[in-house]
């Protein structure tokens, strides 16, 4: 069985690797920003019970699956049935620079030019995650890292 569950800043890779991982060993992927989000303008973060729904919905019908996101109160949830954990532990400009030159997201986005129309967004977003103290946070996700007792790995690179 395998369940990976993958977490870091934005522009870390998250979404990258999980599509990789999920090609290579034919794993269902779940990437947390659908479904942490309701489908409005402008955004509103759907209620953490209502999404966890989704996420145990998703856990339950598949075996082997990767979930990746950046939100410690969705991932905690996650890491219950996960037998690997993934923390992209990035530098700063490192996530800016993927960030920049990422492909449009159509899960994410209407068009290409909507997704580049938040980057400046992002980017600040990006740069302000080893000083928040929220559930997006770096301090979040050590604790999660920390806290879990199963095989983990933390890259500091996307290489």
């Amino acid at each position: 069985m395998t369940r990976i569950v993958i977490f870091g800043n934005s522009g870390s890779g998250k979404s990258t690797l999980a599509a990789k991982l999920s090609r290579e060993n034919a794993l269902a992927h779940l990437d947390l920003d659908t479904l942490a989000w309701e489908p409005v303008s402008p955004p509103v973060r759907r209620s953490v019970a209502k999404s966890r729904e989704s996420i145990n919905h998703f856990m339950n019908g598949n075996e082997n699956w990767v979930i990746e996101g950046c939100y410690s109160d969705l991932l905690e949830f996650s890491l219950e049935k996960a037998t690997k954990v993934i923390y992209l532990c990035l530098p700063i400009e490192q996530c800016v620079d993927n960030a920049k030159f990422r492909p449009w997201e159509p899960h994410k986005y209407e068009s290409k030019e909507a997704q580049d129309a938040n980057l400046d967004m992002l980017i600040s977003w990006i740069r302000e995650y080893e000083r928040r103290n929220d559930t997006f946070s770096k301090a979040a996700h050590e604790q999660l890292f920390n806290n879990f007792s199963g095989q983990k790995v933390r890259f500091s690179s996307n290489q």
